[in-house]
């Protein structure tokens, strides 16, 4: 029965996503088949098959003990190479970034190491016995936490993505494309399980007054990162995370406590928290007047634009990931929306004529990364492929051009548009507009 409520499902357009053992002209495969057939049975052949005379060769790591154990794992030496791309600011001390390597991974999770970053004044080095976290402003009692008092508090696990609302923009808002690997071009999201302290407990703890509707979320970094956050949301999933993926927090993410806001822009998780003041109104801090708001074409501006919009990126194939040649292949991607559940997504492999329904990876989860996948024959000819998703209340990845249309060039933040990218028929994967 899932099944055929699926093939019956409309796609973004309108129409129903193609749902054939094999859409004609692009090469995509029922979603189904990837999963519940071999792949030899869709003529992948033998390629993984070993000889009986090579399967008994014992390797050099079989003929002797191994390394012993160390006190903190670390990765095999033959995956050193995967790296977040890091970028400073000039002139500044310790401002700027990194980006997840979207293409290396697999699955929802992002390694903590691999997180991406960004600082406004660099990594500080907090002794958590010292750190400190002030609730005041409208609230009946002011309440002060060391780390220790904190802890005690009832904690909660989430797996849930951040995304800095930046993301994007440099492939998306560029006049031509621009050359980079996914991670490059998209790698300001990552997703990770969260466990710490419910803001609302705090808040209800310390009792609020009637005329609180909003709270400013101020950092202990050397930027004195401050944001303001509607009262709602901190009431509603605000969560003060203190492990992320069952570690203590690590010094990039936030160490020793951090504001964690699920699916809202990521500037607004503060990190290094050190003081939540509950106020009537906004208090127009830097980081929300002249940054985090979209210049429009009309000369206004947008304020407040906290949610991330549902959004996809094919992650392979994709730039850096060249094909060897025509076959049968796995296309397979990131979903997420800051609205809740991603509820579809549709893969094209001829620029978007077509589009055809992937497999969503369970667990699918609430303001969550979503792996989708789509097996694609390659017939070896040049392709576009793209993905676009849409998530439990409806909203639709949009076009590049539909949000140029709407929007202008001179924003900033909260990019969205479908990502394609262009196979040749060398096997090459690279950025284009369509």
């Amino acid at each position: 029965m899932q099944g055929a409520f699926m093939a019956n499902r409309k796609s973004a357009s309108g129409r129903k996503p193609r749902n054939l053992e094999q859409v004609a002209g692009n090469g995509l495969l029922h979603r189904r088949l990837f999963l519940t057939r071999g792949a030899a049975a869709l003529g992948a052949g033998s390629l993984g098959l070993l000889t009986a005379a090579r399967a008994q060769e014992l390797p050099p790591w079989m003929r002797i003990p191994g390394a012993p154990m160390t006190g903190h794992g670390r990765r095999a030496r033959y995956e050193e190479h995967i790296q977040r791309l890091t970028t400073s600011a000039p002139g500044t001390d310790g401002s700027g970034g990194s980006r997840t390597p979207l293409e290396a991974l697999e699955g929802m999770i992002t390694p903590s190491g691999l997180h991406f970053e960004r600082h406004h004044s660099g990594v500080p080095d907090i002794d958590p016995d010292a750190h400190r976290l002030l609730i005041h402003g409208l609230v009946d009692q002011a309440l002060f936490f060391d780390m220790d008092a904190l802890s005690r508090y009832p904690m909660v696990s989430r797996i849930q993505f951040i995304e800095c609302s930046g993301n994007s923009r440099l492939t998306g808002l560029a006049p031509e494309p621009v050359s980079g690997t996914c991670g490059e071009l998209h790698g300001l999201v990552s997703c990770s399980e969260w466990t710490g302290v419910p803001l609302s407990i705090l808040l209800d703890e310390a009792g609020l007054d009637p005329s609180a509707h909003w709270i400013l979320a101020e950092g202990a970094d050397a930027a004195a990162m401050t944001r303001s956050v509607p009262l709602a949301k901190a009431m509603d999933d605000a969560l003060l995370a203190i492990y992320q993926n069952g570690e203590r927090l690590r010094p990039e993410n936030g160490y020793p406590v951090r504001l964690f806001l699920p699916g809202y822009e990521g500037n607004m998780s503060v990190k290094w928290l050190r003081r939540i003041k509950v106020t009537a109104a906004p208090m127009m801090t830097r980081e929300e007047t002249s940054k985090y708001t979209d210049l429009l074409p009309d000369g206004r501006s947008l304020m407040f634009t906290f949610p991330m919009d549902v959004k996809s990126v094919i992650t392979s194939p994709s730039p850096g990931l060249e094909l060897a040649g025509p076959g049968l292949y796995q296309i397979s991607g990131m979903a997420w929306s800051g609205l809740g559940r991603v509820a579809r997504v549709e893969v094209s492999a001829d620029g978007g004529t077509s589009w055809a329904e992937a497999a969503l990876t369970e667990p699918v989860l609430d303001k969550a990364v979503t792996r989708f996948r789509m097996a694609w024959r390659w017939n070896g000819a040049p392709a576009v492929i793209m993905s676009r998703a849409v998530d439990e209340t409806g909203a639709v990845q949009p076009a590049r051009d539909a949000i140029i249309a709407a929007k202008g060039v001179n924003f900033a933040y909260h990019y969205n548009g479908i990502q394609a990218w262009r196979v040749g028929a060398d096997g090459q994967v690279v950025n284009i507009h369509v």
